[in-house]
């Protein structure tokens, strides 16, 4: 198993510095909301115009170049400390299913950051944001609103050469270390003939975890760390693929040393 990242323990701001602290982090949060609309009014106008396949490779290059580009804005600030590095030796690579632990918001911006192939599994009401909407459409992003539609759309497009970024658990952790895993993953594999990729994600930050509000200046620095797990190959049994993948995301947070 790879080593772990050590983990920055996380403070609570000095009470003198807290409001400079809590206007840096909107500053930077405008910054993305302004960003994402700016790149949503663009595909907005581009989804009519391109065709589908060029549509998603442009779509979804320019979302991982957009959230890196936003990562090396906040990197002057010292407050976002979000490494993800370790995925860059899986961004070429076609047919993959890339599954993650999800104790943030912020994971998905991470992941996709790093893999312009990626197609993300999303919450079909995020498809009516307006920060959202218009780029997710361009870059053939997959709504969850159908089980089997979404299983449908997700084997065609890891076949067509595509990778998918899926937080198994269903929604941000809320049972430490890792929600019980959903098989929606190990399914899709199965079908697409493509292996599985384990990703751990490992934060001492509570920042946008399930019930902190965005508002909200959490302890500094905000510090993600991203490593690359062991790979699956699909078998005939996804539901058992999914229980041993459990089991290990379970041993591979739990071994993660103390902050």
């Amino acid at each position: 198993m790879p080593n772990h990242v050590f983990l920055i323990t996380p403070r609570p701001v000095p009470r003198a510095l807290a409001p400079l602290a809590w206007l840096a982090l909107q500053v930077q949060l405008l910054a993305l909301g302004l960003a994402s609309l700016a790149w949503n009014l663009c595909a907005f106008l581009l989804y009519p115009m391109l065709p589908a396949a060029r549509g998603r490779t442009l779509g979804r290059a320019a979302i991982a170049r957009g959230y890196r580009g936003y990562w090396a804005f906040t990197r002057p600030f010292g407050m976002l400390r979000l490494h993800g590095e370790a995925l860059d030796a899986l961004a070429d690579e076609p047919g993959l299913v890339i599954v993650a632990n999800h104790p943030s918001l912020l994971d998905a911006m991470m992941l996709v950051a790093h893999l312009p192939r990626s197609a993300c599994v999303m919450k079909a009401s995020l498809l009516r944001n307006p920060f959202l909407a218009a780029g997710a459409l361009l870059a053939r992003y997959i709504p969850n609103d159908s089980a089997h539609l979404m299983i449908r759309r997700a084997v065609a497009d890891l076949r067509a050469g595509g990778q998918l970024v899926m937080f198994p658990e269903g929604t941000r952790t809320t049972q430490a270390p890792l929600n019980p895993l959903q098989p929606g993953f190990a399914l899709i594999a199965k079908h697409a003939g493509v292996p599985i990729q384990t990703v751990f994600i490992e934060t001492a930050s509570p920042y946008l975890g399930k019930g902190w509000p965005l508002w909200r200046l959490p302890p500094l620095p905000i510090r993600f760390d991203v490593r690359l797990g062991r790979r699956f190959e699909p078998g005939p049994d996804h539901e058992a693929l999914t229980r041993e993948i459990e089991a290990y995301f379970r041993v591979g947070l739990a071994a993660a040393p103390a902050p």
